[in-house]
C-alpha cells in the first residue's frame, strides 16, 4: 500500500504528524537545492524577484500567513500548527521571503485590530506580494519610542507630515510604509501619536540606504518634508497611535519568535556537526573539548527556554492582544543566546570563519557565516528596545523593583 501524496495546498489538520509528514514531502519537493549561491551575488532587484517568486509559492500551498485568520484569507492554522510549520521550513533551508516579513506579520496584525473594510483591502495586496516598511524610530526615538518628533498637522483632508525616521528595514523596497507621527505636541508623549499608511511614492519623501560594517544596505533613512496623508490613511482615531503601535510591535515578537526560535535550534545542530568534524590535533576535535561541550549545553537550554517563553507569550498575545512584560523576557533572552552561539561558533571555527565568503543579502540570523552573523547579532541588543530598556522593564514589573528616576 503506497502512502498518499502530499496535499498542494495546505489546511489546519487534526493530526500533527500527518501535517508534518506531508510538508516535508512537499519542502522536499518545492525547496530550490541553490538558492544561497544564487542570492550570494543577486543584485536588489533580483532578490525583490526570488522573494516575490517564494511568496507566491507559499501563498499557493497555504503557507504564507499561516498566523492569519482565515477569513482574512490567512491559514487559520493554530498556534501549535504554526510551530510545527516554522519548524519544517527551517529544517527543510526553505528561502523565506524576507522582503514581506513587515508586511505579514507587523502590518497585517494592525489593519485586522484597527483597520476600516477600505484599509483592510491591502491585506488582499499583501498576499499578492505588496512591500510595507515601518516608520517608528527616529534618531533621537530609538528605545524611547514614544519620544519621536515627526509632526503631522491637519489640513483639512490630509496631514502635512515634517520629519525623519531611520532603520527602516528594506524601505527601498517597499511602496507603503506603516508610519507612526505626532499629531498633538500638547498631549503627553504617549498620547499624542497617531497611525499612518504612508505611500512611498509620495511627493515629499526621501529614502536613503544605510551601508553596514558588514556591506549590506538593509536599512533605509526616510526624510519626509511637507508630504501630505489623506486622513483616510489614519487608522484609528487620531492620538490614538500608541496603543495601535503596541499591536504592531506584538505581531512583531510572537511572529518573529516562532522562526528565531526554530532556527536557533538548528543552528546548535549544525554547530555541533561542525565541532565533530574541526580538528584540535592530536587526533581530538572540538567537540572533545569540555569547556565548548559545556558552552553549548547551556546554548541549547537556554533555546529549549526561549521556545517556551514564546509559546507562553503568543498565548497570552492570543488572549488579551497585548505583549505584556513576557515581550521584554524574549526579546533579552534570544538577542543575548544568538550573541554567545554564534561567538561559540566563531570560536570553535578559529581562522576560517574569519574569511567572507559573501554572505547572501538579508539572509537569517544564523547562516552559518558565522563571523557576519556575530557581528550582525549585536543589532539585536540595540533593536526592538534596547537590552537596557528591557532589563528595566523586567526589573519594574516582574520584581517589583523602585521605578527608574525620570
Amino acid at each position: 500500500m503506497t502512502e498518499p501524496s502530499a496535499p498542494t495546498r495546505f489546511a489546519p489538520a487534526t493530526d500533527p504528524d500527518r501535517l508534518r509528514y506531508d510538508l516535508r514531502a512537499w519542502l522536499a519537493a518545492n525547496t530550490p537545492a541553490d538558492w544561497h549561491e544564487e542570492l550570494r551575488t543577486a543584485t536588489k532587484e533580483r532578490f525583490r524577484a526570488f522573494n516575490i517568486d517564494q511568496a507566491r509559492k507559499l501563498r499557493a500551498a497555504g503557507l504564507l500567513a499561516t498566523h492569519w485568520p482565515a477569513e482574512h484569507g490567512g491559514g487559520g492554522f493554530s498556534f501549535r500548527e504554526q510551530l510545527l510549520i516554522q519548524e519544517e521550513l527551517v529544517r527543510a533551508d526553505f528561502p523565506q521571503p524576507r522582503l514581506l516579513e513587515i508586511s505579514l506579520a507587523h502590518i497585517a496584525a494592525t489593519l485586522i485590530a484597527h483597520g476600516t473594510e477600505e484599509q483592510r483591502a491591502h491585506l488582499a495586496a499583501i498576499l499578492d506580494g505588496e512591500i510595507w516598511c515601518q516608520g517608528f524610530s527616529e534618531p533621537d526615538a530609538g528605545s524611547d519610542l514614544a519620544s519621536l518628533r515627526t509632526r503631522a498637522e491637519r489640513r483639512g483632508d490630509v496631514y502635512l507630515v515634517n520629519g525623519q525616521k531611520v532603520w527602516s528595514s528594506y524601505a527601498d523596497q517597499a511602496s507603503w510604509c506603516l508610519l507612526l507621527a505626532r499629531t498633538d505636541p500638547a498631549a503627553p508623549k504617549h498620547r499624542g501619536l497617531s497611525l499612518f499608511m504612508l505611500e512611498l511614492d509620495s511627493p515629499g519623501v526621501e529614502l536613503r540606504p544605510i551601508r553596514q560594517a558588514t556591506g549590506t544596505e538593509e536599512f533605509c533613512e526616510l526624510f519626509l518634508t511637507g508630504v501630505e496623508i489623506p486622513v483616510a490613511h489614519r487608522l484609528g482615531e487620531e492620538n490614538t497611535g500608541w496603543r495601535m503601535a503596541q499591536t504592531t510591535l506584538a505581531a512583531e515578537r510572537v511572529f518573529n519568535t516562532l522562526e528565531l526560535q526554530a532556527r536557533l535550534a538548528v543552528a546548535a545542530e549544525e554547530i555541533a556537526a561542525q565541532a565533530r568534524a574541526t580538528p584540535l590535533g592530536g587526533g581530538r576535535t572540538a567537540a572533545d573539548d569540555t569547556s565548548f561541550r559545556q558552552d553549548l549545553a547551556a546554548r541549547v537550554a537556554e533555546i529549549e527556554v526561549l521556545g517556551l517563553l514564546g509559546q507562553h507569550l503568543a498565548r497570552g498575545v492570543e488572549r488579551t492582544g497585548e505583549v505584556g512584560v513576557e515581550g521584554s523576557l524574549v526579546k533579552l533572552l534570544y538577542s543575548e543566546t544568538l550573541q554567545k552561539l554564534t561567538g561559540l561558533a566563531l570560536r570553535m571555527r578559529g581562522m576560517p570563519a574569519l574569511v567572507d565568503q559573501r554572505r547572501e543579502f538579508a539572509t537569517s540570523w544564523t547562516s552559518g557565516h558565522w563571523m557576519i552573523d556575530h557581528l550582525k547579532s549585536w543589532n539585536w541588543t540595540i533593536a526592538a528596545g534596547s537590552n537596557e530598556i528591557q532589563r528595566t522593564l523586567i526589573g519594574e514589573r516582574v520584581l517589583g523593583l523602585p521605578r527608574e528616576p525620570q
